[in-house]
């Protein structure tokens, strides 16, 4: 359940990236907080970014 969890953190975080016009997230991370017992929020950041080939 918690990599499921983290894994569609990850996915709205790309969703996210693409929306602002990114390609690519740079310095991803995750972070969980346990918000009451049994209950754990699970955010995932980082910096979304436009990568090109190198020419």
């Amino acid at each position: 359940m918690c990599e499921k969890t983290r894994a569609e953190a990850f996915d709205l975080m790309l969703v996210h990236a693409a929306e602002l016009g990114g390609n690519a997230v740079v310095g991803a991370r995750y972070d969980a907080t346990e918000v009451m017992q049994g209950v754990t929020e699970v955010l995932a950041y980082g910096t979304a970014v436009f990568v090109e080939p190198a020419r």
